[in-house]
């Protein structure tokens, strides 16, 4: 009975997203505005509709950021990205070039500030989105980035990619990192969805100015220990080394 409740959830949550993009596309067309609504509307479906179709209740702790700033978040499942952009006011991505193609995706992505770069211009496309927002022709905003690069199941070790230090270094911008258990009730492929509290919990900001392998260090300390703590409030233990 819970795969069948979880199909059909699947199965509303992505005929929404075209009935929703149509709907909002006039307004997102005159104004960014509206694609931001269209965005954070749907996302905030997905929560409702999760919490009583298949029993998965989402929740956010801690603070959302709404300044500029990058959010390095640990990446379990979809989930996570539709919570954390629920509540942040202005989020974005770097994204691959071949999004731009996509039918309705790639032309929302670039509507909210999203940029679509090749592989290696990661750190040009957001010194070029910086400088548009110092100059007042782009609006600030959250950068969301994923330091391990892709999706992680629960209890999986992956290193910390570089990359997300150098950002930090590069910018001079403040990171905000979050940790989370979606991958414990939301799994990275198929289509069952466990009953539950989902959590993604906003942690205390790291400010600029420590040395790259300093911070990589404490961020993925600082990540890992509290996902392994929500992961085991959910009732699921983390593996140990």
């Amino acid at each position: 009975m819970q795969y069948l409740r979880s199909l059909i959830f699947v199965g509303q949550m992505y005929l929404m997203m075209p009935i929703l993009a149509l709907f909002f596309t006039p307004w997102a067309i005159v104004d960014r505005r509206g694609a931001f609504a269209g965005v954070h509307t749907y996302c905030r479906w997905v929560r409702w509709t999760a919490g009583w179709m298949v029993g998965l209740k989402t929740e956010i702790r801690g603070e959302a950021p709404t300044g500029e700033v990058l959010i390095a978040s640990k990446h379990q499942s979809f989930l996570d990205i539709i919570m954390i952009v629920s509540v942040v006011p202005r989020p974005k991505f770097i994204m691959k070039a071949s999004l731009r193609r996509a039918p309705i995706l790639g032309w929302y992505a670039k509507r909210i500030g999203c940029v679509a770069v090749d592989r290696g211009k990661r750190a040009a496309a957001i010194k070029q989105m910086m400088e548009g927002v110092a100059s007042g022709s782009e609006e600030p905003g959250q950068l969301i980035i994923y330091p391990q690069g892709t999706r992680v199941a629960p209890g999986v070790q992956r290193n910390y990619k570089i990359g997300t230090g150098v950002l930090y270094s590069e910018t001079g911008q403040s990171v905000v990192p979050a940790a989370t258990n979606v991958g414990v009730f939301w799994p990275r492929t198929g289509i069952y969805r466990k009953p539950g509290l989902a959590v993604v919990e906003f942690l205390p900001v790291i400010e600029p100015g420590m040395k790259v392998e300093a911070f990589m260090t404490h961020l993925e300390e600082v990540i890992e220990a509290r996902s392994d703590a929500l992961m085991a409030e959910a009732g699921f233990l983390a593996p140990t080394s």
